[in-house]
């Protein structure tokens, strides 16, 4: 079986009708190239995409969060995905992504090696704009109208912000590396479930400055300055998912980890797996850790939650909930 139950005495593992799955997964679905990963896709030659399509498929989630997906811009290799999960009749109603800040170019030296136009001179990490972006999968209707994307918020405007005054490109740096959106799914009963999704940048790859490291650390506390109503876009209330690969383990590795656990210590929210692991980088890489969450706001009833098979390092991490108000 897959799908490895990670259980608690809170959260008893019964499946009623009104039981909605969320899931994420850092997918590592990303080229070097526009256009390459739909011509993967499309040529049914690539081993890796083939497993990742079974494990989609036996996942079984109604709302889907693939992190490290290219982005172009009509959508087309996010709707080749979902036309090989249909034919393992796990096809998603509704699909939904933006073009991400990763690759996106600044005109700017930001690593300072004196050339213009390479991946780490762009918003976020990456060789051409739209590689390892988002990507929302639905089975559920979405509020495309009442999307907030948190996106283009620049770094030196984020309450709090942790930015140097002399960084580099202080005036036109984003604090998305990838992309922040509030996706609001529209559930079963006319409720709206908001999905916080996101992927914030590995906080290691640079120097004694910790640039990375204070970027990471800033795009995960985005979230709680969002959800204190400390940012122009009003916030989600009081049901919401957090999806998406934080890049920062509260207890090993790299990072400011005082702020994941600060976050997962924040009472708007629940841990249903805490101490899960969600990625395994072998020797010389740092090992195994927690990057992802999937972390339900304390007004929901969490069922279940657990994780998926691992291909590549990364695992999908799922949870169940209860959707029904009152429960």
């Amino acid at each position: 079986m897959a799908l490895q139950i990670v259980a608690s005495t809170l959260f008893p593992t019964v499946i009623g009708a009104e039981t909605l799955r969320v899931a994420t997964w850092h997918v590592d679905l990303s080229r070097k190239g526009p256009g390459l990963l739909l011509r993967d896709i499309l040529e049914d030659r690539d081993p890796e995409i083939s497993t990742v399509v079974q494990e989609i498929a036996r996942l079984k989630a109604d709302v889907l969060l693939l992190s490290d997906i290219d982005f172009d811009h009509d959508l087309q290799a996010l709707a080749a995905l979902n036309a090989r999960l249909a034919e393992h009749g796990a096809g998603f109603a509704h699909l939904f992504a933006r073009r991400p800040n990763s690759g996106w170019p600044t005109g700017l030296d930001l690593d300072g090696d004196g050339r213009l136009g390479g991946p780490r001179d762009a918003q976020g990490f990456g060789y051409f704009n739209g590689q390892g972006g988002l990507a929302l999968l639905s089975r559920l209707p979405l509020d495309t109208g009442e999307i907030s994307d948190l996106s283009q918020l620049l770094w030196r405007d984020f309450p709090g912000s942790s930015m140097a005054l002399d960084d580099v490109g202080a005036d036109l740096q984003r604090l998305s590396s990838t992309a922040h959106w509030d996706v609001p799914v529209i559930l079963s009963n006319g409720e709206r479930l908001h999905v916080l999704a996101f992927h914030a940048t590995p906080p290691v790859f640079d120097g004694p400055e910790d640039r990375n490291g204070r970027r990471n650390a800033d795009e995960l506390r985005l979230w709680q300055q969002y959800l204190n109503g400390a940012l122009p876009q009003p916030p989600p209330g009081e049901r919401f998912v957090l999806l998406g690969n934080a890049n920062l383990d509260p207890l090993r590795g790299d990072g400011r980890r005082a702020a994941m656990r600060a976050f997962l210590a924040d009472p708007r929210v629940q841990d249903p797996a805490p101490g899960s692991d969600t990625a395994h980088w072998p020797a010389p890489g740092p090992g195994t850790m927690r990057v992802s969450y999937a972390l339900p706001s304390s007004a929901l009833r969490v069922v279940a939650a657990g994780q998926g098979d691992p291909v590549g390092a990364h695992r999908p991490v799922w949870v169940d909930i209860d959707t029904d108000p009152g429960s």
